[in-house]
């Protein structure tokens, strides 16, 4: 963990909400924000690779419910906030 003290900020975010503005500015100073994207692409990447090594079909209703998988998976890490 690059800031081991924003576990114990994070823990006690219910006990004193003053830690939220401590916890969001060791989040803009370190890299987690930066890594959360890129592993969630990574995931995104790997679930639509699982759909697209799915065994083929002429139904076209599978055809476009794999599209539409394959879709939400960026969907859901390109989205605005």
């Amino acid at each position: 963990m690059e800031f081991p003290q924003l576990r114990k900020v994070v823990d006690q975010l219910g006990k004193d909400p003053t830690n939220v503005d401590i916890a969001l500015e060791y989040l803009g100073k370190s890299n987690g924000i930066q890594r959360t994207r890129e592993l969630a692409m990574e995931h995104a990447n790997l679930a639509a690779a699982a759909i697209g090594s799915l065994p083929e079909t002429d139904d076209e209703d599978v055809k476009r419910s794999r599209r539409a998988l394959v879709d939400l998976t960026h969907r859901v890490i390109t989205r605005n906030k």
